[in-house]
């Protein structure tokens, strides 16, 4: 599909919606507390993602794939979310580490690639960042250097999403050390079982702690040369492209925390009495839940119009992509900030799931470029006059 109603969602979205809260419902929720407490790969959530096809929902049928549009993807990893972030990280990660070849690779690239993400043969990572190229990629220094018949790719890449677990990664890397930005840099697919490649110690995070995050180490990894996804230096304008695309889905992500916190913190104020009646009833706690859900549902509005103009491509996605990924992290960090107050002690506590939501929720304004870069790309798009007239 490619038209979306301006407001509400079709009956197949619906339907996609209802059948993975049933999903998460089931064989997600309910090993979330330990995926965090254990540190742990969600592996119960990704046979269950895998088995229902929605461990990659966005790669298209021609591949083999279940050619979810880009609303029905971020309803899935909404709904993810909102039961645990790590988990919603499978299905979001694989489409950003697959996107520049969905966007820019080969014909034998996509049947390859895409076609074995499709049939769970591997999960996709994404290898941007380096311990001196955060919000600056353009200062990367991985380096891939032609030798005869193959490429040569030595360098570390930093904060790589389900590194380790994943089977292959959409590498960027330096082609032309004079260029860089403006065409000297170029994407590759790596294989897991490249000789020449391995990878770091998990990171020991705050948050999301399910989802490994380890360095690639690139040592001599030598690759054939139909591995560079599209033409030599156009690496940096893919890789662009395609966090407009996948910044929705970091802001859906957001939203299902959001929503996953909003959801207890109403279950336990109607449940929770003091000075003999529900703590729901008290006008002071309803204004703030009153103002949770108003925040939940204008991010999800925010998003759902990103996602319609990331089906379309629209001139203005590079704005709204940015708009809702800014906009649905902010609310997912107040809103679980709220939802542990609406708790009070018990909120506090790794006893009841808000804590971990907090937690979770602080990584969506950092990842796939921080909020202050968001805003920085939203001004230029404004000064560019190319936000929609809507």
């Amino acid at each position: 599909m490619s038209d979306f109603p301006l407001y509400g969602l079709s009956e197949e979205h619906l339907a996609i919606r209802e059948a993975v809260r049933d999903l998460c419902d089931a064989k997600v929720a309910p090993y979330a507390a330990s995926v965090d407490e254990e540190s742990r790969y969600p592996h119960e959530a990704a046979a269950a993602l895998l088995a229902a096809d929605f461990h990659a929902p966005h790669v298209p049928e021609e591949y083999g794939g279940a050619g979810a549009d880009a609303l029905a993807t971020v309803i899935v990893i909404e709904e993810v979310a909102r039961a645990c972030a790590a988990s919603s990280l499978i299905p979001a990660v694989n489409k950003l580490g697959s996107l520049p070849v969905q966007i820019a690779g080969s014909e034998e690239q996509k049947l390859r690639y895409l076609g074995a993400l499709a049939r769970g043969e591997g999960g996709f990572s994404y290898a941007l960042s380096e311990p001196e190229a955060g919000s600056d990629a353009g200062g990367m220094r991985t380096r891939a250097v032609r030798d005869g018949d193959a490429w040569v790719l030595d360098g570390v890449k930093r904060w790589i999403t389900n590194a380790g677990e994943s089977e292959y990664y959409t590498v960027l890397a330096v082609t032309d050390a004079e260029r860089k930005t403006r065409g000297g840099i170029s994407a590759f697919v790596v294989e897991k079982s490249d000789p020449g490649v391995s990878f770091g110690a998990p990171e020991k995070k705050l948050g999301i702690k399910g989802s490994p995050t380890r360095e690639v180490y690139l040592d001599q990894v030598r690759i054939p040369l139909d591995r560079m996804i599209g033409d030599e230096g156009t690496g940096f304008a893919t890789a662009m492209k395609t966090l407009d695309h996948t910044r929705v889905t970091i802001a859906a992500q957001a939203v299902g925390i959001a929503q996953g916190a909003l959801d207890h913190a109403l279950e336990y104020a109607k449940e929770r009495r003091q000075f003999g009646k529900p703590i729901a009833d008290f006008q002071g706690l309803q204004f703030m839940l009153a103002d949770m859900g108003m925040k939940v549902e204008a991010a999800r509005q925010m998003t759902y119009a990103a996602a319609g103009r990331s089906e379309r491509g629209d001139a203005d996605l590079t704005f709204f992509g940015a708009a809702a990924k800014c906009f649905a992290s902010d609310v997912a960090m107040q809103v679980t900030v709220d939802a542990v107050q609406v708790l009070g002690g018990y909120g506090y506590t790794r006893d009841y799931p808000v804590e971990r939501m907090l937690r979770d929720a602080k990584i969506t304004q950092i990842y796939e470029g921080t909020n202050q870069v968001q805003r920085i790309v939203m001004a230029r798009q404004l000064l560019a006059g190319v936000q929609s007239q809507l």
